[in-house]
């Protein structure tokens, strides 16, 4: 029995075939891992290869130049952010200088423009000047001046031909509201209830009528109405010169 155990488990039986087969796990791993290494060595050559060679050039398209070039024009033709807000700060100047100087001759196209930046600026210098005086007025002030711009735009429609916006009344009358911030801050220095604060408040009140009516009829092209224009102005800004006296 142990002779026929010796001769079966002997034999002389020999595998020529030393090919790794599919269920030889370490062989196929080392295979697989090598024929990565092989791909990324000639991924790697490729683009060495690619980059030794002619440098990479992408495709020219006009049309995207020429939209960027156009893109750039249009920005560069466009207005400054102070021009499309409104504020010309040359056209203010112009203004107050008409206002403190009514005999000098006004330009009409100026004054046609609903410029309210000088205006809100004299209203709160106003209101500003009479706080420090110790009246805070500055409720009354804005009030005053809205119902005020409401009235005078309501006669000049009825008075005029041509018409006039709301806008461009509010920005007359706002400019011409500067005399009354030269009246607030006298009222600061000393007291305006007397013959010298009377006599100071009728002038400062026919400087801001005038004024006003002056660039109302320039505007609107009313000669002869000046007298007519400038009464109801008187009336608004005597309003204003009570809360300076008083």
């Amino acid at each position: 029995m142990d002779q026929f155990d010796v001769d079966f488990y002997q034999s002389d039986y020999v595998i020529d075939d030393t090919t790794p087969g599919i269920y030889d796990t370490g062989t196929f791993v080392e295979n697989s891992r090598q024929s990565k290494n092989d791909f990324s060595q000639a991924g790697t050559f490729s683009a060495i290869t690619h980059h030794a060679g002619v440098p990479y050039e992408p495709a020219y398209s006009p049309s995207f130049h020429s939209e960027q070039n156009q893109h750039n024009e249009s920005f560069e033709d466009e207005p400054p952010l102070l021009e499309e807000l409104g504020i010309n700060f040359d056209h203010i100047w112009q203004k107050t200088l008409t206002v403190l100087n009514p005999w000098k001759p006004a330009d009409g196209s100026i004054l046609n423009e609903t410029d309210l930046t000088g205006p809100l600026i004299f209203c709160f210098a106003l209101g500003s000047m009479l706080l420090l005086a110790g009246k805070i007025h500055f409720g009354y002030v804005y009030t005053m001046s809205i119902l005020g711009c409401l009235g005078i735009h309501a006669l000049l429609n009825l008075m005029s031909i041509t018409g006039v916006s709301y806008g461009c009344v509010a920005s007359v009358l706002g400019y011409c509201l500067l005399p009354m911030v030269i009246l607030s801050c006298c009222a600061v220095l000393f007291s305006l209830q007397g013959i010298i604060g009377t006599v100071l408040a009728a002038a400062i009140i026919g400087w801001c009528s005038f004024s006003a009516s002056k660039m109302f009829i320039s505007t609107l092209a009313m000669e002869g109405q000046q007298l007519l224009v400038a009464y109801p102005c008187a009336l608004l800004y005597g309003l204003f010169a009570l809360l300076a006296v008083f």
